[in-house]
């Protein structure tokens, strides 16, 4: 997708937010749900519970490696109720959702307190190309403009990204505990200590459950699948709300609705897709309305959409493979100049 132009990103805004808001709140869809919550939690915390002991049953035997399986997805939904924390939908008040997501990031492995200072400047500016962090990762270029300047190994896979882009997607669950370590090490973080305390007990805890019950080789090999299947549910989870979306800059004025609309993207599909992907999938209702609980996510879309297109906004929704198919298609165009430079440059 081209950057936004200046010409459709200008123009007045016909959308009156305040009024779509007023909708969603008195259609009850900010409510809070502390019984969807209790239940939803409690039972990603007995799965996770239950596979635990699965995995020590198991004991060292190959069959573990349908556990690492297991563990990805898991590791995916604790990670996708943090974020909800991260956003207040559980409760109320902040400390209350802080202390949850801190203690749910603990679990996986993430600090709470660098994500979420990395998500809000997302959710500040989605898809803008100097502000957004989302779009700060330097083996892949989203825009033209990332490409220009690149070297070496950075230029070759950002020539190369669309088809390197799942295989990177591998390394995702190493980058998210390094990055984390790296933020409570340097001290960016608030709650320092404790995130401290709760990122060494996940490494110490985790590390002596694996390489006590599993013989070496097979450890390894454990820790290779489950990290690397979590990188690859997170990174498909997160990119096809933006990726290959239109991009701004500051010199493009948008307004706060616009700039969540036009920039995100929707997923098509049941139930199963509301669980697979953590209620991502309504992306454009989840910007427009980061406090909605998960649960509302698919009531207010019908709402937003038929606002989206009584006052003249794109509203992208697809299906999920299609989506892929759209991020896939952008960094095989971005990377396009790079490539040719290449192949010019080996003749």
């Amino acid at each position: 997708m081209p950057a936004l132009s200046e010409s459709v990103a200008n123009t007045p805004d016909t959308g009156d937010y305040t009024g779509l808001s007023r909708r969603i709140r008195l259609a009850g869809l900010l409510d809070r749900h502390p019984r969807y919550y209790t239940v939803k939690i409690g039972l990603t915390l007995l799965a996770f519970a239950g596979l635990c002991v699965v995995f020590a049953a198991l004991g060292d035997s190959w069959w573990q490696l349908l556990t690492a399986f297991g563990f990805a997805v898991l590791f995916a939904q604790l990670a996708f109720l943090g974020h909800d924390a991260g956003h207040k939908q559980i409760f109320r008040g902040r400390h209350g959702n802080d202390r949850l997501g801190r203690a749910l990031g603990g679990l996986v492995g993430i600090s709470y307190g660098w994500w979420m200072g990395k998500h809000t400047r997302h959710h500040a500016s989605p898809n803008h190309e100097d502000d957004d962090p989302d779009l700060d990762i330097p083996l892949l270029a989203f825009t033209r403009g990332q490409t220009g300047g690149r070297r070496g190994l950075l230029r070759w896979t950002a020539g190369h990204q669309a088809g390197l882009f799942f295989p990177l997607l591998l390394l995702e669950g190493l980058s998210l505990h390094w990055t984390s370590v790296q933020a409570v090490w340097e001290g960016k973080i608030s709650h320092r200590r404790t995130e401290a305390a709760l990122l060494l007990a996940h490494f110490a805890i985790y590390g002596t459950a694996v390489f006590t019950v599993l013989s070496p080789g097979l450890a390894v090999a454990f820790i290779a699948v489950h990290q690397g299947l979590w990188g690859v549910y997170m990174g498909c989870s997160f990119a096809p709300g933006h990726k290959g979306m239109p991009t701004y800059t500051d010199g493009t004025q948008l307004d706060f609705l616009r700039k969540q609309v036009l920039t995100s993207r929707n997923v098509r599909g049941g139930r199963w897709v509301d669980f697979l992907l953590g209620g991502l999938n309504y992306q454009i209702e989840h910007h427009l309305f980061p406090t909605m609980p998960r649960i509302n996510l698919r009531r207010a879309q019908p709402l937003v959409r038929e606002f989206c297109a009584t006052h003249g906004i794109d509203y992208a929704q697809c299906g999920l493979l299609r989506s892929y198919r759209y991020v896939l298609a952008h960094l095989h165009e971005v990377g396009e100049p790079l490539r040719r430079s290449g192949e010019a440059l080996a003749r």
